[in-house]
């Protein structure tokens, strides 16, 4: 369980993933839809999805010719338990984690990969 949560802290550890991640709590997107926001390559891109498909934070499947990314919320499940361990975090909620990826992208924003 250590490896698979260093993967995911490691996933959550970039700006712009986290960022990825925030849009896609409003819905499935495409891949080029995911890029638009972003000053950077369709091949940076590709790298981040890769990394939070990796940490079985989103999932990706092919629609036709598109590539399509899906927010994978159950996935963070073993994060949230392993933070109440310490007992001043609450198990991770969609509300808040929507919340807290909000902040961090109003305070940071996305930057090359």
């Amino acid at each position: 369980m250590e490896e698979r949560l260093d993967i995911v802290f490691a996933a959550l550890a970039d700006p712009t993933r986290r960022a990825i991640l925030a849009m896609l709590l409003e819905d499935d997107m495409a891949v080029t839809d995911v890029a638009e926001p972003f000053a950077m390559s369709l091949a940076a891109i590709s790298k981040h999805l890769g990394i939070l498909t990796r940490a079985g934070l989103i999932s990706q499947e092919k629609r036709g010719r598109v590539k399509w990314c899906k927010l994978e919320p159950d996935s963070l499940r073993d994060a949230s338990i392993w933070m109440q361990g310490f007992g001043q975090f609450e198990a991770v909620n969609l509300d808040a984690f929507e919340r807290f990826l909000e902040a961090e992208l109003n305070s940071d924003p996305p930057g090359p990969a």
